[in-house]
């Protein structure tokens, strides 16, 4: 039997060989080619290739690739301890190096995770706790702190473990527990005294602004009053004239229309007035009728006043 299968193995052996030889590489990844653990050759192109049958591949990923450490707790230069969740995203670019150090993805995650939170705490203990969390962009330090971090880690990871690190940032920034409620309080105690502030300069604007309403209102007020007034002297001035023109006419009729107007006054509907014969309203009603010059005097008949005329009214009809 053994001499019967020798010739089937001894043309196998060259088969297998031949396979074993080829190996492909992904565009994500690297291949590096070790013999007998020591690195031959690190295959970066991705494609087809040849290798010793007894050289074993090694495959690492060439892609970025995330990292989140763990929550930890720092202390700022001003004694106040902060919560920081960071996030760094690094890959693999010297991968005989990574090999020998590190081996596999895992153990870069654990190594670079302590790397990040140790550089975290160092840089984060020379600054305050106002350099991360201000309202104001001048104070506010946060990029240069994360600037520094990154920078603190790449130059550490890429010689020591053939990593690059791209960027580490700092994902979240919160207080703990025990020291939250009373930093809550004394952020709304001092946005209470910002707003008390607004408002008491916001009411002494509007009162201001109240008061200089009012002066303008005043000063309008006093401008069209002396503007009535003096239009009102005018158009008395005016009447005046007129009165005086119309009493140089005719002085008679003038007293009379005055006397008319005055009994239009009191007199309404429901009240009658009983006047004697001589009563002075009734002698003015007896003037004369004016002559032209050249003509006669009229007859005694013809000066008959209108006083007369109401006089000879009946006694229920009255005089009104």
């Amino acid at each position: 039997m053994l001499w019967r299968t020798m010739p089937a193995l001894m043309s196998t052996i060259p088969v297998w060989a031949l396979i074993a030889a080829f190996f492909a590489v992904d565009v994500t990844e690297y291949g590096v080619v070790t013999r007998f653990g020591r690195v031959v050759r690190v295959v970066e192109e991705p494609g087809l290739q040849v290798a010793a049958p007894f050289d074993r591949i090694v495959r690492l990923d060439k892609r970025v690739l995330f990292l989140r450490p763990a929550r930890s707790e720092y202390l700022t230069t001003d004694k106040k301890n902060i919560v920081v969740e960071s996030l760094a995203t690094w890959r693999i670019v010297d991968p005989e190096r990574f090999l020998a150090t590190l081996a596999t993805r895992g153990a870069a995650e654990e190594r670079l995770s302590d790397i990040v939170l140790a550089e975290i705490g160092s840089v984060m203990g020379r600054y305050p706790a106002s350099a991360l969390i201000s309202t104001d962009p001048a104070e506010s330090w946060y990029r240069a702190i994360l600037s520094e971090i990154g920078r603190g880690v790449a130059d550490f990871a890429r010689p020591t473990y053939g990593i690059e690190v791209i960027s580490v940032d700092l994902r979240r920034l919160s207080l703990p527990e025990q020291n939250r409620e009373h930093v809550f309080d004394r952020m709304k105690a001092e946005r209470a005294k910002i707003a008390k502030e607004n408002r008491s300069a916001g009411e002494l604007e509007a009162r201001k602004i109240i008061a200089e309403a009012d002066h303008e209102k005043t000063r309008i007020d006093a401008e069209a009053a002396g503007q009535g007034e003096r239009t009102r002297a005018e158009g008395d001035a005016k009447a005046s004239g007129t009165y005086a023109a119309a009493f140089g006419q005719d002085p008679k009729f003038y007293e009379f229309l005055r006397a008319l107007r005055a009994y239009d006054k009191f007199l309404d509907d429901k009240t009658t007035l009983f006047l004697p014969a001589d009563a002075d309203v009734l002698r003015m009603l007896r003037f004369e009728a004016q002559t032209a010059p050249g003509e006669p005097p009229p007859s005694e008949p013809a000066r008959e006043g209108v006083a007369d005329v109401l006089l000879k009214k009946k006694p229920e009809e009255g005089v009104r």
